[in-house]
């Protein structure tokens, strides 16, 4: 099977619109699905910083949603996965073994072979599956999907099948971004009304947190240099404060009645992550979505009287019970995701990476063109 797909060849280089082979169709349990949208994450961009450690070229791209056009045998699964087949309208998110202790245990995004099937490597069965058009491999399924593409082969465990009658194009970033995000305050945090947050950059994932923390009945201080930014959140109900504010954890203490339950870190900026730690009251966590780049020195008393630090991968969710909650609360209005999106043609991937760079947009999604095949 020959389709288009966006390939990144080299960690410098522009992605390049090509040709793709896929040798195979799909393998029992798993799926293929023609591409509506595929949301742009920041993990996709991150990867031109990967110190080599994803292998290249690769079709990137993990925030995919369509329709599926082939299944192949055992497409069952756990969350919601179970008895997908041809013509279900699916949103997909990250891959996980099913197997280990933490899928078992309904806890998938701390899958013991995440980082292999989701970043570093992918599955071993998967390489050669997909070419180039002169037969060179790809690298093996980024998150499983490799979605920045017009069809992607998943395994039927990444997919949640959703109403037909929603916006599927639109839906991908449920996925990854805004399931993090919202997963951190109502799956990690378990916020609800009476708690305060302080969300620490207003991107995607830090609005879907805003956004449900809205949703929760939870006061927010959103914290970002970007004032289009903190506009976005004050419009979806954040008190905005700029991070060059001086004596920012002073400020945020005094908004959140003397120190927010919880703070959200989607950064990795080692002064804003002390800021935060000092705003916290008494038993205060903080989770860590960013993934940091450089050693995090801690200030002292920043974890004095009980705080504490945690990593949040994924928003803790199981996808199969998260995207559902999270699609009816925006039906309901109360988590308006899709006013963060701006489409762009899938042959214009180089320019939702410069606008996604520049702050220009916050969510890019991209929209495979076949009409002009």
């Amino acid at each position: 099977m020959r389709f288009r797909a966006a390939v990144l060849r080299s960690y410098e280089s522009p992605f390049a619109l090509e040709e793709v082979v896929l040798a195979t169709g799909p393998a029992p349990g798993e799926i293929l699905v023609e591409i509506a949208g595929c949301g742009m994450c920041r993990t996709d961009l991150a990867v031109r910083r990967s110190a080599g450690r994803t292998p290249l070229p690769a079709v990137l791209g993990h925030e995919g949603a369509g329709v599926v056009v082939a299944a192949g045998d055992g497409t069952g699964g756990t969350g919601g996965t179970e008895g997908i087949g041809v013509g279900d309208h699916v949103v997909l998110s990250f891959d996980s073994c099913g197997e280990c202790r933490n899928c078992r245990a309904a806890a998938p995004a701390h899958c013991d072979s995440f980082a292999s099937l989701n970043l570093f490597g992918g599955r071993t069965a998967q390489a050669g599956r997909l070419t180039d058009a002169a037969g060179r491999a790809l690298a093996p399924r980024w998150f499983g999907q490799s979605s920045f593409a017009e069809y992607a082969l998943v395994p039927a465990r990444n997919a949640v099948r959703v109403d037909p009658a929603l916006p599927i194009a639109l839906l991908g970033p449920l996925g990854c971004s805004v399931l993090t995000g919202a997963g951190a305050v109502l799956n990690t945090f378990r916020a609800g009304p009476g708690d305060t947050l302080v969300v620490l950059g207003a991107g995607g994932v830090g609005l879907a947190a805003v956004m449900a923390a809205g949703a929760a009945g939870v006061r927010t201080v959103a914290v970002d240099g970007n004032p289009a930014r903190l506009a976005l959140a004050e419009r979806f109900g954040a008190t905005p404060l700029p991070a060059a504010t001086p004596r920012l954890a002073e400020r945020i203490r005094r908004r959140t009645d003397g120190g927010a339950r919880f703070a959200l870190d989607t950064t990795a900026s080692a002064p804003l992550i002390n800021e935060a730690l000092r705003a916290l009251r008494p038993t205060g966590v903080l989770g860590l979505v960013a993934r940091l780049h450089t050693p995090l020195a801690l200030e002292p008393g920043t974890l004095d009287r009980g705080r504490a630090i945690r990593h949040i991968c994924e928003g803790d969710a199981v996808p199969g019970l998260l995207i559902p909650r999270l699609i009816g609360l925006w039906q309901a209005g109360r988590l308006p995701f899709d006013e963060l999106i701006r489409t762009y043609p899938l042959a214009d991937i180089d320019e939702a990476e410069r606008d996604c760079d520049a702050g220009r947009v916050v969510k890019p999604v991209l929209l495979p063109d076949r009409g002009d095949r």
